[in-house]
């Protein structure tokens, strides 16, 4: 049937969406063609068995895919989407990953009839636990927003929301979410150290320690308040911690912060 889906861009991003469209079998080899100008990259799209190009000029003339994926920085956006306008004018329906890039700023590229949908994705679909977010025009059709669903579901959950606006907020707390309990462990492990354990033990017992917990909030559906509060002995160890974390609510503070400094962020990134 010929390619179904042009990947436009295969760093980290791209390729863990790739990587799982493949494993899950979301889709061929064949169905999927990159377009990768960098050597690393295109070498690395080219051992998942999938044809890669460096230019979109150099895809099959002719070629009518229904979906453009742009995984790409946003400074990208205003030099790289307008030689695929296009595709645009031929039907395919285009996905960005671009943070803070808004769907209309690609209309204005693309046309204002294309079917186009933003999704802010992270970094754990590329293992298949990522979670990505969709937000579609108007002129997405039901047909075309369940086939974009449905291979992102092969990296992750998919949820969907109808205000654009609050995709800087997604951003902040899921796009950029990964990195916040990476540097939690990162700070539960230097703590563990300075309580005396080796280096490696603290960073087990750290890493094991937030891998269990939030399996545990997954698999047991429960309200992380309610696991917090079986944990939590009366006047134990867990509440002598937790009397530092949650006084004065000074961890819920300190991530309210940081996800309003990462959403005015994402807004700063929308208006360049």
């Amino acid at each position: 049937m010929g390619i179904k889906v042009v990947l436009v861009g295969c760093g980290n991003m791209g390729r863990a969406m790739l990587s799982g469209w493949l494993t899950a079998g979301r889709l061929a080899q064949e169905d999927v063609a990159v377009v990768e100008p960098g050597h690393d990259n295109a070498e690395k799209a080219r051992k998942l068995g999938v044809k890669v190009v460096a230019e979109p000029a150099s895809l099959e003339h002719g070629l009518r895919p229904e979906l453009i994926v742009l995984a790409m920085k946003p400074q990208s956006v205003g030099e790289v989407v307008p030689a695929y306008r296009t595709f645009a004018e031929s039907g395919s329906a285009f996905v960005s990953v671009a943070a803070g890039t808004s769907i209309a700023a690609f209309e204005a590229i693309l046309g204002s009839d294309t079917p186009i949908l933003r999704c802010m994705p992270n970094t754990p679909a590329s293992i298949g636990k990522g979670m990505m977010v969709l937000v579609a025009n108007a002129n997405v059709d039901g047909p075309t927003e369940k086939f974009v669903a449905d291979l992102l579901s092969a990296s992750g959950e998919v949820a969907r929301i109808a205000d654009e606006g609050l995709m800087d907020a997604v951003t902040a707390v899921s796009g950029s979410g990964p990195a916040y309990l990476f540097h939690f462990v990162e700070c539960l492990t230097k703590a563990g150290e300075k309580a005396g354990l080796p280096g490696d033990v603290a960073a087990l017992l750290a890493r094991q320690t937030a891998f269990g917990a939030a399996s545990l909030i997954i698999e047991t559906e429960e309200d992380p308040a309610e696991l917090r509060r079986q944990v939590t002995s009366p006047n134990g160890t867990t509440q002598a911690a937790l009397d530092v974390l949650m006084g004065e609510h000074r961890l819920l503070e300190l991530m309210e912060k940081a996800v309003e400094a990462a959403r005015n962020r994402s807004e700063e990134l929308g208006r360049a």
